[in-house]
């Protein structure tokens, strides 16, 4: 039998290009991933340098899209509150260590060290978010239109890119 409750139907989204939440933070995932394991096989200060800019900025993007956005509709979807508050903690530690390495720079005392254990951090948050029955998967069963979600964090990731570049 079809469920037929209209409050629990995906509404459509207004813009076929626009991933889903999950989908849009599990490609900025991946992306960090990258940037992170580019790092530890180069040498080369500038481009290390060049690499921890990329990854600060775009953790620091993704984490406030978390957390003004997908985290608030997770409690509010009844995600338990131990996992929440866990992803928020994870963010505090991370948001730190962001701010030592942008403070600093590449040859600095134990700048290398930081990032990689900013990336080893991160390793961790995003398996304890995408594991079988980690914050993703409980979000996909929750009563949450994705769609819209991702709609909502595309567009303020968008704003949030465009001040953070022009440094406001």
């Amino acid at each position: 039998m079809a469920v037929t409750n209209t409050e629990t139907k995906t509404k459509p989204r207004k813009r076929a290009d626009t991933p889903d939440a999950i989908a849009l933070l599990k490609a900025d995932h991946r992306e960090v991933e990258g940037w992170f394991d580019d790092f530890e096989k180069t040498e080369s200060a500038s481009k290390k340098q060049k690499l921890a800019d990329k990854i600060c900025l775009a953790l620091r993007v993704h984490t406030e899209i978390e957390e003004e956005i997908f985290y608030p509709a997770c409690r509010e979807a009844g995600l338990e509150d131990d996992m929440m508050d866990e992803a928020d903690v994870e963010h505090d530690g991370a948001k730190k260590l962001i701010a030592e390495i942008e403070a600093g720079k590449a040859g600095d005392d134990h700048w290398d060290a930081k990032v990689h254990v900013l990336g080893e951090m991160i390793k961790h948050h995003v398996k304890e978010e995408e594991q079988r029955d980690g914050m993703f998967a409980k979000a996909k069963k929750a009563d949450l239109d994705l769609g819209e979600l991702g709609e909502a964090m595309q567009a303020r990731k968008k704003e949030l890119m465009k001040q953070k570049k022009s440094g406001n």
